[in-house]
C-alpha cells in the first residue's frame, strides 16, 4: 500500500555552489519528518544540473564537484529506514545539464534543426529535451545500474523518473525510426505521434530493466500530467503520482479534473503538491496553511494519498518553517488516513473526456476547458460524478455527460443507444455525439447544420428549463451550434440577436441585443437524452455565468431527480462520499476552504470560512444506518432517516470535516 503522507524532496543544485551537504546529520534529518509525520520522503540521486549525490562507481566524474558528503543519499535513506520511513529514489530523465553541454548530439531538434527548449528561457539552463532514440538510452540505463550498484538494492524502495515529455524530435535516429513505420517525419504531428509511441517503448524497457535488477521496487514516470494517453503503458507503473502545483501554474481546477479519470486505472495515487507559495525551486517560502490543508484533504477526498514537493537546502538542512507547516497538516493528514485507505468513490454521474479525443496535432492544449467547466459545475451543485472515456464501464451510471467536444463516432453512438435502453440518461452539449456532416443519426434526435451565425445569441428561460430566472434574455458568451430537432422535442429555443457585431453591423461595446426572434433549438430531449446546443461547459469554465449552472442543473435534476448528496449550504463546499467496503461504511468529506485570486501571478487560500446549520442529505439505499459520527472528534451526530436518505440537520463545518456513516 502506498505511504499517505510523502514529501517529494527536490534537490536541483547548481555546481557554483560549495560545502553541498556539509550541514546534513541524517539522525536529525529523519527525526524532523518522523515528528512532522511523514512515512516516505523521495531523495535524489541525479538533478537536473546533472549532478550525482551518492558515491557512484561507475560515472564519478558525475558526482557534484562540491559534494562534502559524498554518501549524501547514502544516509538519507539509512537515516529513514531506520524510522520506518521509505525512501524511493529520484533521477531526471530528459532534462540534465551535463547531458546537454558534454553530448549536444543527444538532444531533441525540432523541423528546422535547432534544440528543442521546453520552457522557453534564455540559455543557461537545463530545459534541453534529450531524444531517448539517441546514445543517451544506454547512458540511462548504465546510470540506472550505477544507481543499483553504488546504493545497494536493500536500500532501494523505488523509483521516480522524473520529465519524460511527448517531442517532435527530429534528430536523424527518430527519422530512421518513423520511416520503419511508414510515417512522415516532416509533418510536426507525426513527429508527435511517433514520440509518444518512443515514449512507451522506453518505459516499457526501462521498468523491464529495473524489475529484472531489483524487483518488487516501485517505479513511476512524471509527465506532470496523467490523462487517457497513459492507458497504453500502464504496466510500465506500479503506482500514479498526479503532480499539481496549484500555485505553479495547474490551477487549482487541475488535480480534481486529473484525479477524478486517474481513480479508475487500477493503480494506488498520490496527488502531488508543493509546500511552496508559487512553483518549485521557490527556496525559502511557505504556503498557507489553509491553502496546504485543502489541497491535501482534497486528496484525501478524492481517493488519493498525499505528497508535499520541497527541496533541499544545499548545506543538506530541511526548514523549520516549512516542516512546522507539513507536520501541522501531515498530523491531521494521519489521523484521517485510516478511513479513506482503499476507499472508493460513490457517484452516480460518468462525464466524458474530451482528452480522449485528442490527436498529434492538439499537441500541449493542456486541460480541455469544456471539461474543467463541467467539474467546476459539478462539484458546485455536490453532485458525484467520475470522469471516464469511451472504453469505460457505463452501467455504473444514472447519467452520462457528453461536454461540448465529444467526438461522434458509430462505436460511441452505439453505446450510449445500449446504455439509454438499459435505463442510463445522456446530457450532451454543442457538437458532442454529432455527426458534423449532418447525415448520421445520433441518440439526441437532431442534425447538425453547421455553427450558428451569431457569435453570440441568447436563451429564454421557461418553465420547464431555469424556471426561477427572469423570462428574459440571457447572453450566451460563444458561438452555439445550428440544429434542426429532427426527431427530438424543443424545451428550449434560442433568441436571436439584430445582427452579428460585425463590419457595418456593430452595436454598443461587445454585441447586439435580443431581437426577440426565436432562433435554432437551444435545448432538445429525445427520450432519455438531453442536447444542449450551446459549448455551455466552455462558457462556464471562461466567464461563469450562473444562468448556465442552473440550465444544467435543472436539466440533470429532469433527468436523474435528486443527488446522492445534497445541502443548503454554498456553493463553494465541495462534498465527496467514498465507500469502505472491509469496514462496511460510507464517509461524507466536506471541505469549505475559499479559493482567492489575491495577486496578479496565482490563486491561493489563506482563510478558513467556518459554515453553521448546514442540512445535509446522503442517500444511503436500503442499508441500516448503526451509527454517523464525526471522524476526528469520534463524536455521535444526530440524524433522521427519510425514505433511502439520512438528513443531518444544523452540522458545523470548518476546513475539512468527515462524517462517517457506520452499516
Amino acid at each position: 500500500m502506498l505511504s499517505y503522507r510523502q514529501i517529494h524532496l527536490d534537490f536541483h543544485t547548481s555546481e557554483h555552489i560549495e560545502h553541498i551537504g556539509k550541514n546534513f546529520d541524517g539522525e536529525r534529518f529523519a527525526k524532523r519528518l518522523k515528528k512532522a509525520n511523514v512515512d516516505s520522503i523521495t531523495c535524489f540521486a541525479r538533478c537536473h544540473h546533472g549532478n550525482l549525490y551518492y558515491p557512484s562507481k561507475h560515472q564519478p566524474e558525475r558526482i557534484h564537484p562540491h559534494l562534502d558528503n559524498k554518501n549524501l543519499l547514502i544516509e538519507q535513506i539509512d537515516a529513514c529506514h531506520a524510522q520506518n520511513i521509505k525512501a524511493p529514489i529520484y533521477t531526471t530523465v530528459q532534462w540534465d545539464a551535463y547531458i546537454a553541454r558534454e553530448y549536444p548530439q543527444w538532444l531533441a531538434v525540432d523541423g528546422e534543426g535547432n534544440h528543442i527548449n521546453s520552457q522557453n528561457v534564455a540559455e543557461p539552463h537545463f530545459y534541453y529535451t534529450i531524444c531517448l532514440n539517441s546514445g543517451y538510452r544506454k547512458y540511462f540505463k548504465d546510470h540506472l545500474q550505477d544507481i543499483i550498484d553504488s546504493v545497494g538494492i536493500e536500500r532501494i524502495d523505488g523509483f521516480f523518473m522524473d520529465i519524460l515529455f511527448k517531442t517532435d524530435c527530429n534528430c536523424p535516429v527518430c527519422q530512421e525510426k518513423m520511416a520503419e513505420k511508414n510515417m512522415d517525419p516532416t509533418q510536426k504531428e507525426n513527429r508527435i505521434e511517433y514520440s509518444l509511441l518512443m515514449l512507451n517503448e522506453f518505459k516499457t524497457e526501462i521498468t523491464a530493466f529495473i524489475q529484472e535488477r531489483v524487483p518488487g521496487v516501485g517505479i513511476f514516470y512524471n509527465s506532470s500530467h496523467i490523462g487517457p494517453a497513459i492507458k497504453n503503458n500502464l504496466d510500465a507503473y506500479t503506482h500514479l503520482e498526479l503532480e499539481s502545483l496549484p500555485s505553479g501554474g495547474w490551477g487549482y481546477m487541475h488535480f480534481p479534473t486529473t484525479v477524478r479519470y486517474a481513480r479508475h486505472l487500477d493503480k494506488e495515487i498520490l496527488g502531488m503538491t508543493g509546500k511552496f507559495h508559487t512553483y518549485w525551486g521557490d527556496f525559502h517560502s511557505v504556503k498557507n496553511q489553509a491553502a496546504l490543508e485543502y489541497e491535501c484533504f482534497q486528496m484525501l477526498a478524492m481517493n488519493a494519498g498525499c505528497s508535499i514537493g520541497d527541496q533541499l537546502h544545499p548545506l543538506g538542512e530541511l526548514s523549520e518553517a516549512g516542516y512546522s507547516l507539513i507536520e501541522q497538516v501531515y498530523g491531521q493528514v494521519a489521523k484521517k488516513e485510516p478511513y479513506c485507505f482503499g476507499a472508493k468513490a460513490i457517484t452516480e454521474i460518468g462525464v466524458l473526456t474530451p482528452e480522449e479525443f485528442y490527436t498529434s496535432k492538439d499537441h500541449d492544449l493542456g486541460l480541455p476547458p469544456s471539461l474543467m467547466g463541467t467539474v467546476r459545475i459539478l462539484q458546485e451543485l455536490s453532485l458525484q460524478f467520475d470522469i471516464i472515456d469511451s472504453e469505460m464501464d457505463f452501467s455504473k451510471y444514472k447519467l452520462l455527460i457528453l461536454p461540448d467536444h465529444i467526438q461522434y463516432s458509430t462505436y460511441l453512438n452505439e453505446r450510449l443507444e445500449n446504455y439509454i435502453r438499459q435505463g442510463g440518461k445522456v446530457l450532451g452539449s454543442y457538437q458532442s455525439n454529432l455527426d458534423l456532416s449532418g447525415q448520421k443519426d445520433n441518440v439526441f434526435g437532431v442534425r447538425y447544420d453547421g455553427e450558428s451565425p451569431y457569435d453570440r445569441d441568447f436563451i429564454l428561460p421557461n418553465e420547464v428549463v431555469a424556471s426561477e430566472l427572469f423570462p428574459e434574455p440571457y447572453v450566451m458568451y460563444e458561438k452555439g451550434a445550428a440544429v434542426e430537432a429532427d426527431k427530438a422535442q424543443i424545451l428550449m429555443s434560442s433568441v436571436k440577436p439584430y445582427f452579428n457585431r460585425e463590419g457595418d453591423t456593430y452595436c454598443s461595446h461587445q454585441h447586439a441585443p435580443s431581437s426577440g426572434q426565436e432562433g435554432t433549438p437551444a435545448v432538445t430531449r429525445l427520450d432519455n437524452a438531453i442536447y444542449i446546443s450551446h459549448p455551455i461547459f466552455t462558457i462556464y469554465n471562461d466567464y461563469c455565468p450562473k444562468w448556465c449552472k442552473i440550465v444544467v442543473r435543472d436539466l440533470i435534476h429532469t433527468l436523474i431527480g435528486n443527488g446522492v448528496v445534497s445541502h443548503n449550504g454554498p456553493s463553494t463546499l465541495l462534498t465527496t462520499l467514498n465507500h469502505q467496503v472491509e469496514h462496511n461504511r460510507d464517509v461524507l468529506h466536506l471541505l469549505h476552504y475559499i479559493i482567492e485570486k489575491r495577486a496578479k501571478n496565482l490563486y491561493t487560500v489563506e482563510d478558513v470560512h467556518a459554515l453553521n446549520a448546514l442540512d445535509i442529505s446522503v442517500y444511503v439505499g436500503d442499508q441500516e444506518v448503526k451509527r454517523v459520527y464525526n471522524v476526528t472528534t469520534e463524536k455521535d451526530i444526530d440524524f433522521k432517516c427519510r425514505e433511502d436518505y439520512i438528513d443531518i440537520f444544523n452540522y458545523g463545518v470548518k476546513g475539512h470535516e468527515m462524517i462517517c456513516i457506520q452499516y
